[in-house]
């Protein structure tokens, strides 16, 4: 796995990828379901129908925007386990800076457009800000990123959490949520008829996309990220501030994933609520960007995969009598047998195992 080239890594996460379906089926003949239906309920709730497909782009959007923020860090020999809680972060503080801006400006398109750039900077930045303290943590105390990083997701579901049941709730909702979104601030549905994709976020998602891959393999900064985090030794010889580079790759990892939560507000839920049940886009990321070998062109096709599964599984919960638990657990697996393999090449790299002198 350490002298695995990026086709091959790729071509080892897709077969695990249909090695962890086939198991999947089986485990769904053995409990008494028809595997070739459920196989076939797969499909048709990914891509079968117009609905299906909008339902697929939508989580994918999430899912790329999430994977591209654990591959920056990733690719650059930082753990950034941290991405949910930027993701709700970002997403939180989009919808509490657009209701709060929103009363002082007309009513409106051209207002509404300010008021999501508005928002979408303000995630950016809550995401970036939240990414760097374990970012200064580890570059300056050599705190581990890993657990710091899953520390602070907790803290992040439960402080917003905390909000949004209290000063930034809204009173008149039946459910825990804040304030709506003014009806002016929403992104056009001009290709697909779902009132929860737009083409503009699909957009975004590509433009991040080729940004991000662009800076990581065109520009000087991006090899410095790379070399900081892998090694910092040489970085630092060749007049790298190491530290502070890692603290910039955890700050570029969090504006991300705080962009995806802005589009999660903005495009798909038009308000904040309970963070503990909005999806675990930015846990699921990590197996996205393992699948992707840490290159974030190669999360689209990453993304693709997940968004179909959890299309598909949303499906097959209403359209068949496979328990969602069962759904869960092929979900699991995929991600499971996708993770395993880039988690020994990580080991073996960072414990000097596998070498020709082991």
């Amino acid at each position: 796995m350490l002298d695995a080239t990026v086709l091959e890594r790729i071509g080892i996460a897709i077969a695990s990828t249909l090695l962890a379906l086939l198991i999947g089926l089986g485990i769904v003949a053995a409990a008494g379901h028809n595997p070739f239906r459920f196989a076939y309920q797969l499909i048709v709730g990914s891509f079968g129908s117009e609905r299906a497909v909008a339902r697929t782009l939508r989580y994918s959007v999430l899912f790329v925007l999430a994977g591209v923020a654990v591959a920056v860090a990733f690719r650059a020999g930082v753990f950034n386990i941290g991405v949910q809680g930027q993701f709700v972060v970002g997403g939180f503080a989009t919808v509490v800076t657009i209701v709060r801006v929103a009363p002082h400006l007309p009513n409106g398109t051209g207002s509404g457009i300010v008021l999501m750039l508005i928002g979408t900077i303000a995630a950016i930045v809550a995401g970036g800000l939240y990414a760097a303290l374990p970012g200064v943590l580890k570059a300056y105390s050599g705190a581990n990123e890993i657990i710091t990083t899953i520390m602070l997701n907790f803290i992040a579901i439960g402080a917003v959490g905390w909000l949004v049941a209290g000063r930034f709730g809204d009173p008149e909702a039946t459910a825990t949520r804040t304030e709506r979104l003014p009806e002016h601030v929403e992104l056009p549905s001009v290709v697909f008829d779902d009132p929860n994709l737009s083409i503009v976020g699909i957009l975004l998602t590509v433009a991040v996309v080729v940004l991000v891959a662009a800076v990581m393999a065109r520009t000087s900064f991006g090899y410095d990220m790379v070399t900081s985090g892998y090694q910092e030794t040489a970085a630092t010889y060749s007049g790298v501030d190491a530290r502070r580079m890692i603290v910039s790759t955890m700050t570029l990892s969090g504006m991300v994933a705080g962009l995806g939560g802005a589009v999660f507000a903005i495009m798909i839920q038009g308000y904040f609520t309970d963070p503990s049940g909005i999806g675990n886009y930015g846990f699921d990321a990590i197996a996205v960007s393992l699948l992707a070998a840490n290159n974030p062109v190669g999360v689209v096709p990453a993304g693709l995969l997940f968004g179909g599964l959890e299309s598909a599984g949303s499906h097959i919960q209403i359209n068949s009598d496979v328990p969602v638990q069962l759904i869960d657990g092929i979900v699991g697996l995929v991600v499971l047998f996708v993770a395993v393999p880039e988690l020994f090449r990580i080991v073996a790299r960072r414990t000097g195992l596998g070498g020709d002198d082991e």
